[in-house]
């Protein structure tokens, strides 16, 4: 399998193409059909493409585990469209975290998480104390 090389332009060409769909005639753009139906139905798909994709790892094949993540990659464009968002903002994050341990962010990102819960649980009132 040949590599291409990493192009960023490509996800954004692709996904300039896809915001080009939106509004399209659904019974012609498979991609129109998909953002009229809405986020259940974009997420519903990314969960399939994911399991086809951990089941193409499991076999094993190359060319089986590129064409099922570029499905699952083409469907999360399709969300992020749906979202109003862009690849290059994820692409940005990405960036964001080069050179930092995953482990280290995964810390980060649980900190974050338990301070915005312990945020959250001092603004319930208390059983018995709200007059």
């Amino acid at each position: 399998m040949k590599d291409a090389g990493f192009d960023a332009g490509t996800l954004a060409r692709l996904a300039d193409v896809i915001e080009a769909r939106r509004g399209g005639d659904p019974q012609r753009s498979y991609v129109a059909r998909l953002l009229a139906q809405g986020p259940d139905a974009i997420l519903k798909k990314i969960g399939e493409e994911a399991t086809e994709t951990v089941l193409a790892a499991k076999d094993g094949s190359p060319e089986r585990i590129v064409s099922e993540l570029a499905d699952l990659w083409f469907h999360c464009l399709v969300a992020l469209a749906a979202y109003g968002l862009r690849p290059e903002t994820v692409l940005a994050e990405l960036e964001r975290r080069a050179g930092t341990s995953g482990l280290d962010e995964k810390a980060s990102r649980q900190a974050a998480q338990k301070a915005a819960h312990k945020s959250a649980l001092g603004e319930l009132p208390v059983r018995g104390t709200d007059g």
